[in-house]
């Protein structure tokens, strides 16, 4: 049995589980997230708990099921808490400023780049070189945060772009000098 698909997900009492025959939705006080379930996979509600359970050991079911249980587990966690992504902006005259639905980039191209916020996702800029993305989907939050990363990702000759905060980056020596 899958270790991580076997574990309980704790339910808080601000979240609504509703198990359909193709899909899991859920819902708190932060929003909704509904995560489709694998084939093979069938989903019990007892006691303020979830729990994942699989027919059989064959290898897609078996697969399936520890990842089926982490979608859900990370469903709970977003409409409790919600996730969050922080990028820092870096390079001179690189900067961000907010607009109504979109965040407009000043990245050193011959142009500034507008970039839309989806619906669901909420980015805050800070400073102008700093800015968060957060939300109730962790697949949705990370995939935004990758997509604004790489209008200009990280140079590694000087460091310079969009990165998240706390990512180490090994920089390049230049050319060597002449000989």
């Amino acid at each position: 049995m899958s270790r991580i698909g076997k574990k309980p997900i704790p339910v808080p009492d601000k979240v609504k589980v509703d198990i359909k025959p193709n899909a899991v939705v859920v819902t708190g006080p932060k929003g909704s997230v509904t995560n489709l379930i694998p084939p093979g996979i069938k989903w019990e509600q007892k006691d303020k708990q979830l729990v994942a359970t699989r027919p059989g050991d064959s290898g897609p079911e078996k697969a399936f099921h520890g990842l089926a249980r982490a979608l859900v587990a990370n469903a709970v966690r977003g409409v409790t808490e919600g996730f969050s992504k922080e990028l820092e902006i870096v390079g001179v005259g690189y900067r961000a400023e907010q607009r109504k639905n979109s965040v407009l980039f000043t990245l050193g191209y011959s142009h500034p780049i507008e970039y839309p916020i989806p619906p669901g996702i909420n980015i805050t800029v800070d400073k102008q070189t700093r800015l968060a993305v957060s939300g109730v989907d962790r697949q949705q939050v990370g995939q935004i945060a990758a997509n604004i990363r790489a209008l200009r990702k990280p140079d590694p000759y000087k460091n310079k772009g969009i990165r998240y905060v706390g990512e180490v980056l090994k920089k390049k020596a230049g050319k060597a000098g002449g000989k």
